[in-house]
């Protein structure tokens, strides 16, 4: 579901948030989601970043990418905010369930 925020989570809102996702994601700079998803080749990877790309689409909130042979970086915050909300969780969450799916 996609909440609108009116503004980012402080560092505390933060922390109580991310017992919701992987401890693979980085929290920087209290601004940011950052996950580096491995893959066995590029073909692989381009599949995972095409299949969350769909879900950023479907939600109207959209990850940043970098894509290379065998990862995807990705990148997530709520740009209009320039900060983190409970979406972005949201969102990491949705990303986590793409490879549990498969």
């Amino acid at each position: 579901m996609h909440f609108r925020e009116k503004s980012p989570m402080d560092e505390d809102e933060i922390i109580k948030n991310t017992n919701k996702i992987s401890d693979e994601w980085e929290i920087i700079e209290n601004h940011h989601l950052q996950r580096i998803w491995k893959f066995p080749d590029f073909k692989e990877a381009l599949k995972f970043l095409n299949a969350t790309a769909e879900i950023c689409e479907k939600e109207n909130h959209h990850a940043n990418y970098e894509l290379g042979w065998g990862f995807v970086k990705t990148l997530i915050w709520t740009h209009d905010l320039d900060g983190l909300t409970k979406n972005d969780f949201e969102l990491a969450m949705k990303f986590e369930k793409v490879l549990t799916n498969e």
